[in-house]
């Protein structure tokens, strides 16, 4: 029997994107990849993202995504410690995922360590502290009294309202140059500037959906770990390594 040993990382699916014409499709193939890790994956980040709008009532949650809650609650029910980061797209997820599939949800960034290195995690929306358009509209999406209101919405109308605001501003991200420059980055300043006050071992962000793993700070690594719209990239850490792959599709 396999040990399980290995810690998995991936985000920014967007499954149900209404930009997107193959989301049947994106969402069978990350089956296929959970269903292909579940032997030695010790634990799972979903790190923001993962849906392209998700947002529960009190009785009422998004229809659609069997196939992957599906594949999440069983992870979970075998003793994997799945994490849930909110997105951007994401943020309204509240006791849904964490009640019935069994799932640590993080609204927030963390530090943990991980078979003796320290990884500092996050989805990476608002901890640009340039982007000061996108802090200011996260407060506003996070508002509980706007989130209440938002709520007493017909689910029909309230959807389609998010859908097109989604497909709106689809993507923005997907079509930037591949090329890296490290003094126009906000995430990397964050990271650089983070290191002058704690030493981690690895930051491990999502939103960007560029695919990158370079140094920083000398002894630590900072990974951008793409998306499942043209890249299907993951990451995985195997205690001593940290790998950046794409599924082979």
């Amino acid at each position: 029997m396999i040990k399980k040993r290995k810690t998995y990382f991936v985000s920014d699916v967007h499954l149900g994107a209404p930009g997107l014409k193959n989301n049947r499709e994106r969402e069978i193939l990350l089956t296929k990849w959970l269903d292909e890790i579940k032997d030695d994956v010790a634990e799972l980040y979903l790190l923001g993202d993962i849906f392209d709008f998700w947002w529960e009532y009190k009785k009422v949650v998004p229809r659609g995504f069997t196939r992957i809650l599906g594949r999440i609650a069983d992870l979970a029910d075998s003793g994997v410690d799945v994490h849930f980061f909110t997105g951007n797209h994401d943020l309204w997820a509240f006791d849904y995922l964490s009640e019935e599939l069994g799932v640590t949800v993080h609204h927030s960034e963390i530090i943990k360590e991980i078979d003796g290195k320290m990884f500092f995690l996050a989805h990476g929306d608002g901890l640009d502290p340039y982007d000061k358009g996108y802090i200011f509209l996260k407060k506003i999406f996070t508002n509980k009294t706007l989130q209440w209101l938002f709520s007493r919405l017909h689910p029909n109308f309230a959807f389609a309202l998010a859908h097109k605001w989604s497909k709106s501003r689809q993507y923005a991200k997907v079509n930037i140059d591949d090329e890296f420059d490290e003094n126009k980055e906000g995430l990397f300043k964050f990271a650089e500037n983070f290191l002058k006050k704690e030493h981690v071992d690895y930051f491990i962000f999502g939103h960007r959906h560029v695919m990158l793993n370079t140094e920083i700070g000398g002894n630590s690594r900072f990974i951008l770990l793409g998306d499942w719209i043209k890249n299907f990239s993951y990451g995985v850490f195997d205690g001593e390594n940290f790998e950046l792959k794409k599924y082979n599709i």
